[in-house]
């Protein structure tokens, strides 16, 4: 592919890249400076073109991995790394220990309480905890992916509300130092 021929391609998805690399950034200043960069790499980086090959999906490719790399950037920038020893705490009355106690009890009753729920509740719920995903589920189980979901969601909904009915007055008692803790 001659040079011409390759700026030629460039500008005609000028456009689609420009958009694209809005969706990305959000930034019309940011989408700007995103497509010159790519068009900059794409451009000396010719050679590596196979020509034959998609020219739209390599452009979106180097757009994104740019993206990607300065979002890592700015991340890294972004964070604060505290390397200072905390030893500042030992000597302060407003650090509070906390104790675990409560929520361990309240693990192992959540645990008795997705055991009880019925199994047709259970099962999907369980297996979605787990991290398979609602299509696997469905497989899985041979059922619609709709009923998968929406047992999902009773179970869920029957937990809350039982948790919410043992354990109330707890979690007032929380808010309330949380409330005066502020």
């Amino acid at each position: 592919m001659s040079t011409r021929e390759f700026n030629t391609q460039i500008d005609q998805y000028a456009k689609i890249l420009l958009s694209f690399a809005y969706n990305l950034t959000k930034s019309t200043e940011e989408s700007k400076d995103l497509y010159q960069e790519t068009a900059y790499r794409a451009l000396i980086n010719r050679d590596k073109f196979q020509a034959g090959t998609n020219f739209k999906a390599w452009l979106f490719t180097i757009m994104k991995n740019i993206f990607i790399n300065n979002y890592r950037k700015k991340a890294k920038v972004n964070m604060i790394m505290d390397s200072t020893d905390n030893q500042h705490f030992i000597n302060s009355g407003s650090h509070v220990v906390n104790n675990d106690a409560e929520s361990n009890i309240l693990v192992e009753e959540l645990y008795d309480m997705v055991d009880n729920l019925d199994s047709s509740l259970r099962v999907p719920f369980v297996m979605h905890f787990e991290g398979y995903k609602y299509q696997e589920i469905a497989e899985e189980l041979d059922l619609p992916l709709g009923t998968v979901k929406s047992r999902i969601f009773f179970a869920r909904k029957e937990l809350k509300s039982e948790i919410y009915h043992k354990h109330h007055g707890i979690f007032e008692a929380w808010d309330k130092e949380d409330r005066l803790a502020s």
